[in-house]
């Protein structure tokens, strides 16, 4: 089965500790709503502790044009990008020797953030020395689920080219999508939630040799992936594009909407593959907030212990839209996990959409 071999995160400079973004939430909403300190309990009550973000607060004050804060997005993407890459195929932790980037078969690029065409891995691919022929796949608009899907899709690109090595770059600059005209609670709930962040995952096919630069005991394996989308839910996240750029659309309703669907789809996920949930000891989930991660011990009856590692990353970084959840399977895997050890992926994105990746560790 294809396994995840490496993954790298990058985090942009600016470190805003979730106070300093309270008050920055407070000088530009407080004339707009009435009830602001009830509103602003959500900065605390998230459990965010600290973000990162491309720009420093200053920055945020000011008004910046759709093009602006495009041009900013495609300048730190690369950069960013490019360092993501390079960590990931030189991780000492999971390698034991480099992997050039000439001998990557596949690019899966991952954003919802920002508008490139050259899309941001050719922009990447004139600065490293990939080979020209390399595939390159950028997916665009999967939001929060977008870091699992890539994964996904690379386990059906190893799947059909077994020799494959394949890494999936997620590049998220939510920060430079924010909207300081935008009195809506949405945007001021997005304000206590989003964040930048950059992952890279090296996915390598049955037939790549892993062995011969896997460093690790034991590394995830993909044995399932399943990608499913909620009817008429169209409203439910994503973003209303208007001429000063992307408006965030994020409803109230999410963990609601999580403990009723969520249970019944990974049930019948894990019953095709013959696993029952307490069979699962490792759950990656993204952390959408504090509230999805109680809708997810609610919806599927786990203990808080599951969510432990999820939690952390929310706390250390904030939402990081699709790159989050490789946050949190760089932490499990930087653990000595045993051998035949299941784990369970999870996402949910724009759509409404859910998708899953049943793993086990060999």
């Amino acid at each position: 089965m294809p396994a995840i071999i490496s993954v790298s995160v990058v985090s942009p400079p600016f470190e805003i500790t979730q106070n300093e973004a309270s008050e920055f939430a407070r000088e530009l909403f407080a004339d707009s709503f009435k009830d602001i300190d009830r509103l602003l309990k959500a900065f605390q009550n998230g459990q965010i502790e600290k973000r990162h973000f491309v720009k420093d607060l200053e920055w945020f004050k000011a008004n910046h044009t759709f093009e602006e804060k495009n041009n900013a997005y495609i300048e730190s993407a690369v950069e960013l990008g490019k360092e993501a890459i390079v960590t990931c195929l030189n991780d000492q932790n999971f390698l034991q020797k480099n992997i050039p980037c000439e001998k990557i078969d596949a690019i899966f690029f991952i954003s919802s953030t920002g508008i490139s065409t050259p899309s941001i891995e050719a922009r990447i691919m004139n600065l490293l020395p990939f080979n020209p022929h390399t595939k390159r796949v950028p997916i665009w608009g999967l939001g929060c689920a977008g870091g699992a899907v890539g994964l996904s899709r690379a386990f059906d690109y190893c799947l059909a080219f077994p020799k494959a090595k394949v890494i999936v770059l997620s590049v998220e600059l939510c920060s430079l999508t924010f909207q300081k005209n935008d009195l809506s609670k949405s945007n001021l709930i997005g304000t206590s939630l989003f964040s930048d962040g950059i992952a890279c995952a090296l996915v390598c096919g049955d037939e790549a040799k892993a062995e011969e630069f896997n460093k690790k005991a034991a590394s995830p394996g993909i044995i399932a992936t399943q990608s499913t989308l909620m009817p008429d839910s169209l409203d439910v996240m994503g973003w209303e594009l208007r001429n000063s750029g992307l408006f965030v659309v994020f409803s109230r309703d999410i963990p609601h909407i999580v403990e009723g669907w969520l249970k019944p789809n990974v049930k019948c996920f894990l019953a095709e593959n013959n696993i029952q949930l307490d069979q699962i000891d490792c759950f990656i989930a993204h952390p959408g907030g504090k509230k999805v991660l109680d809708a997810y011990e609610l919806a599927l009856d786990i203990p808080p212990s599951m969510n432990e590692i999820s939690l952390e990353v929310l706390k250390q970084f904030g939402n990081m839209s699709s790159a989050t959840i490789l946050f949190v399977l760089k932490r499990y895997m930087e653990m000595d996990i045993p051998k035949n050890t299941m784990g369970l992926a999870t996402a949910l994105g724009p759509g409404f959409s859910s998708e899953l990746l049943l793993l086990r560790w060999s």
